[in-house]
């Protein structure tokens, strides 16, 4: 895709379906649930937080938006169900943290949700064929924020977004 400029340049611009990630928390804990993930693009497994793609492809994404719906509701309920499949967790509601917007020339949206009411699954993981995620990885809020500053989380948005949650949630001034 190309956007013309108001002096005439060209810009290519891409654009990709939008993701969620959802920040399960145990409040009184003060903990974090990481998954831990092996992702092909990095050769390597990386701490993440759950989530996935709202829509499975670009044309899914294309033909919702033409329809002038808000993607705000198929975004959370992708997040509940990301939840369950990848980290094993029953979550009943999810509420909107944050939107992560790239810019001018790469359009891909992050819904960032806070999980609300949720429970480990007796039943554990749903992972999809080929996925490897490992789960039940709670870390502190303190040790989260290590793992950021030392680049064990190598999806640096979300790494950004985390670390601004655990600030406004973080009991006591350790930040």
């Amino acid at each position: 895709m190309h956007r013309e400029q108001p002096d005439g340049r060209i810009f290519e611009v891409a654009r990709r379906a939008p993701g969620v990630r959802v920040i399960i928390a145990d409040l009184q804990k003060q903990e974090l649930l990481l998954t831990r993930e092996f992702r092909r693009e990095l050769q390597d497994w990386d701490y993440r937080l759950p989530g996935g793609k709202v829509f499975d492809s670009l044309e899914e994404y294309r033909l919702f938006r033409e329809g002038g719906e808000d993607v705000i509701m198929p975004a959370k309920q992708k997040a509940i169900d990301e939840s369950i499949e990848e980290a094993g967790v029953e979550v009943k509601d999810v509420e909107l943290f944050k939107i992560s917007t790239l810019g001018a020339t790469m359009e891909w949206d992050l819904f960032v949700f806070e999980a609300h009411e949720w429970r480990i699954s007796e039943n554990g993981q749903r992972l999809e064929s080929g996925e490897q995620i490992e789960t039940n990885n709670w870390f502190s809020y303190e040790r989260v924020n290590e793992m950021i500053l030392n680049d064990e989380l190598k999806e640096e948005r979300i790494a950004l977004i985390l670390m601004q949650w655990i600030k406004k949630n973080q009991k006591g001034d350790k930040l």
